[in-house]
């Protein structure tokens, strides 16, 4: 069933010939055309501060990265795609070739054209591309969609912030972080807000701890010069794992749209406490050093794990553990819900392990609960029993959107609920700024473990949820 139709867009990718435009961005794109939800009218304009050839080799090079990509592509979608493509180089100093291709675009498509301009750039390329776009007038009435990290601490954000606002309002502005737009985060609201089973236990009487844990398999992938100057701390935590802690930590919004879910999550960061350097755990993988792009020395970090508090009245005193990095044990996006064991006497002395309510935020969502029961037999004896719902399997003629394609279908909507707002960045780097104030120190950990042996420790008993196995 296709969508309410769209109007006619112009989208300018900024980094068009970059990794997350090959991975993410024009796969979105494409998936988005093949299912009838892009606009029967649009361009599609990528920019950066070096041609890729003329825009003939442009297309070839897109087609050939979907073409990876993508799998049982259809030749017509992708060829009309291809077709509606351009490059026009542009950079913070100079800019005018791609105005000019853009207001001919606008000519072609309609005065009711919208424009999106999506600026994948690193951080340091940010603001000189932001005044460039207010300079050349192509913000007006334009959607910015800003990729993270929004700054690199407290003050930069703070700058990037005035820069913004110097030309686009705030309902113009989508910072965009992909982890919201995942079906499973979004879920954690349904699965709460709509169970009367569980939204009255989601509270300090019922839960011990809440661990959000992302951990990856892959190394750095390449992305030597991004990770030193930024590292695993900006690029995840201050970003992605306070994000989902957001949701799985807000009160219940009055409507489900971006002012009341956006506030209530604004709320969860203020009542955040500032990080304790004294509870965080840096680490580095062995043979980071060795990576492209990595100095000899480096001590940028690519694992981090934490404790977190939210004083508000629901989570008072519950500990929250995040835990991310690189070249871990496993590949997942865990959050787990640990709750307190009641008085087990009459049961024996036998400790099995606490409830835990757990949720899989992977395309595939699940959910797991971990509780007790009656061992079969002559004996009122206890094992742990683990119940597990696929939501996929349970909803097999439903195809969730990626994350991205999500994403971008929103902003075309104007619909900013899963994109963070300016005073949620702003909160969550002055919770982290102790941190890069005084970073503890790093400490190196095995390829394909779980971390220094320092963050193993961190949650005490019983421990981390993962590994499960």
């Amino acid at each position: 069933m296709s969508e309410e139709r769209l109007a006619p867009h112009i989208f300018v990718l900024f980094g068009a010939t970059g990794d997350l435009a090959e991975r993410k961005l024009f796969p979105g794109l494409y998936r988005l055309a093949a299912a009838d939800r892009l606009p029967t009218d649009y361009a599609i304009i990528g920019s950066g501060r070096h041609s890729p050839g003329s825009d003939d080799e442009f297309r070839d090079t897109v087609g050939s990265g979907l073409r990876e990509s993508v799998d049982d592509i259809d030749d017509e979608v992708l060829s009309n795609l291809l077709s509606r493509l351009s490059f026009h180089i542009s950079d913070g100093e100079d800019g005018g070739d791609l105005a000019e291709a853009v207001r001919s675009a606008q000519k072609q498509l309609g005065d009711d054209a919208q424009t999106m301009i999506y600026l994948s750039v690193p951080p340091k390329a940010m603001q000189p591309m932001i005044t460039m776009l207010g300079r050349e007038r192509l913000t007006d009435g334009a959607r910015l969609v800003v990729e993270k990290p929004f700054g690199t601490d407290l003050d930069s954000a703070r700058e990037l912030d005035a820069v913004l606002k110097g030309v686009v309002d705030e309902d113009q502005v989508y910072r965009i972080d992909h982890f919201i737009g995942k079906e499973a985060v979004q879920n954690i609201l349904a699965l709460r807000f709509a169970n009367g089973l569980i939204e009255p236990a989601w509270h300090r009487s019922h839960v011990e701890s809440v661990q959000i844990d992302v951990p990856e398999e892959l190394t750095i992938e390449g992305r030597g010069g991004f990770y030193e100057s930024t590292g695993c701390f900006r690029d995840m935590i201050s970003t992605h794992l306070c994000q989902v802690l957001g949701f799985v930590a807000m009160e219940p919004p009055v409507h489900l749209d971006a002012v009341s879910l956006r506030n209530e999550k604004a709320k969860v960061f203020e009542a955040m406490r500032p990080l304790d350097p004294d509870h965080v755990v840096f680490g580095q993988y062995d043979g980071y050093r060795d990576e492209d792009g990595v100095d000899d020395d480096s001590t940028v970090e690519t694992f981090v794990a934490l404790e977190a508090f939210v004083d508000t009245e629901r989570w008072q005193g519950v500990p929250f553990y995040l835990r991310t990095g690189k070249a871990l044990g496993a590949t997942r996006r865990t959050v787990t819900l640990t709750f307190r064991t009641p008085p087990m006497e009459r049961f024996g002395a036998e400790d099995l392990g606490p409830n835990q309510l757990v949720l899989e935020l992977t395309d595939s969502p699940a959910v797991a609960v971990r509780m007790l029961a009656k061992r079969p037999g002559p004996d009122l004896a206890l094992m742990p029993l683990d119940l597990h719902l696929d939501l996929a399997d349970e909803n097999s003629d439903d195809t969730p959107l990626e994350a991205y394609e999500r994403l971008l279908l929103d902003v075309m909507r104007g619909d900013q609920t899963l994109f963070t707002r300016a005073d949620e960045v702003d909160r969550l780097w002055q919770v982290c700024q102790p941190v890069l104030d005084a970073p503890p120190p790093v400490r190196p950990y095995a390829r394909g473990s779980w971390g220094p042996d320092e963050a193993l420790a961190l949650p005490g008993t019983p421990g981390w949820r993962l590994p499960d196995e």
